[in-house]
């Protein structure tokens, strides 16, 4: 019998690899015939995983994890038939049937048919349909023809495939927030976090044309990992305000566009960088935006929030200063990025080197078995984006 494993939340500041059940090509107790079964080639640790794993949602215990996937379709249903045995895939993180009216308008994010209890679906992720996750050898993916993306050239693909495996989330996400905050050709952009998609992020902005970007960080080796390709950047604990900061880069307190890659674990600024303040950074987002400007908001946001600072944040209410945002006649996007809207563009920039965010993002090979180290790294802030693999198909170790 074919084996497989993977990884799994069992519970607060842990997770095991562990054996788990083989993927079938079904749902429940039917064929699922417009899926494929992949042989995991690459799937990465997300900051989104880290709110499961840091207990700051309600993930059951038992969750395989992973929503970034790359992998070599191995068997495929019977209605699937575009996407072959042998090709090489990237795996949008959301799923989504193509069907309903959402998808049919490019909304994958938001798909209304392959999650009963909201709309959007995500790979190994709570409250996100129940399907089961890619950190492992092997998974599942429905509705194969119209999520999956080929890549063209497998030799090509395995060359680049640093930067490739960021097309499943965090690049096109990074880009999401970018576009949606109206970044184009000669911008000044602020992007809030310098974990991996902040990163990610920036690389967008100058694939955008931005002219200046500036990432935001109380981290010392992220700020130092952004200004590697080209960032300026702002230290978030300094007691100089947000504002003060991008003035003395720019000579103005203010940006054309600005980002939040941050999310609802956001802390403070200056004397309180070390204090959750969940509504902080969308705050200094209206703030530092010129009046007319946008802001992108790819930075996870949750309805349930278990570590909540306060019985507002764990249900998601934070204290917004919506009045400046009105006053300034802000625009706001937030939700999952609908990564199929991009990813195409996106593969094409990286394979004719236009762009190089696995650079950009430090991208860091990892086996299966280090993923849980991987994750206690990436809690403590490392300026890296852990890509595990699994089948020793980048160079690294399987074992036994």
């Amino acid at each position: 019998m074919a084996t497989n494993r993977g990884v799994a939340y069992m519970g607060t500041g842990k997770v095991e690899v562990q054996s788990i059940d083989f993927p079938k090509l079904a749902l429940g107790s039917r064929k699922c015939e417009h899926g494929v079964i992949l042989k995991v080639v690459s799937t990465n640790i997300c900051g989104s995983d880290q709110h499961m794993v840091r207990g700051r949602t309600t993930a059951p215990h038992g969750l395989v994890l992973g929503h970034e996937i790359t992998g070599e379709v191995i068997e495929k249903g019977r209605d699937v038939e575009f996407v072959n045995v042998g090709d090489i895939v990237s795996v949008p993180f959301n799923i989504a049937c193509g069907r309903c009216r959402n998808c049919k308008e490019g909304k994958t994010g938001i798909c209304l048919n392959v999650n009963p209890a909201r709309p959007g679906a995500a790979f190994g992720y709570v409250d996100m349909g129940g399907w089961v996750g890619g950190q492992a050898e092997y998974v599942m993916a429905p509705y194969a023809d119209f999520n999956l993306l080929k890549f063209p050239d497998k030799a090509e693909a395995m060359a680049k495939i640093r930067d490739l495996t960021l097309l499943s989330d965090i690049f096109p996400t990074g880009y999401h927030g970018a576009v949606t905050a109206g970044v184009t050709t000669g911008s000044t952009v602020y992007v809030a976090g310098a974990g991996p998609v902040g990163l990610a992020c920036a690389a967008a902005c100058q694939l955008l044309g931005a002219a200046v970007v500036i990432v935001g960080d109380a981290i010392p080796e992220r700020l130092e990992q952004a200004r590697s390709f080209g960032c300026e950047t702002v230290d978030i604990k300094r007691d100089a305000s947000i504002a003060d900061q991008i003035a003395q880069i720019l000579g103005v307190p203010e940006v054309d566009a600005a980002v939040d890659c941050v999310g609802f674990e956001a802390r403070g600024h200056g004397e309180n960088a070390k204090t959750e303040r969940p509504a902080t950074v969308l705050n200094t987002m209206m703030q530092v935006a010129r009046a007319g400007g946008a802001v992108g908001i790819p930075g996870l946001y949750v309805t349930d929030d278990p570590g909540g600072v306060d019985e507002a944040a764990k249900t998601g209410n934070l204290s917004l200063r919506i009045g400046l945002g009105w006053a300034k006649s802000l625009s706001f996007a937030t939700g999952q990025c609908p990564v199929m809207r991009y990813h195409r563009q996106l593969m094409m920039a990286i394979l004719h080197e236009k762009t190089h965010p696995a650079k950009a993002c430090n991208a860091t090979v990892i086996s299966l078995d280090e993923a849980p180290a991987g994750y206690r790294d990436f809690d403590k802030g490392a300026a890296k984006k852990y890509v595990i693999d699994p089948n020793g198909m980048l160079g690294g170790k399987k074992a036994a």
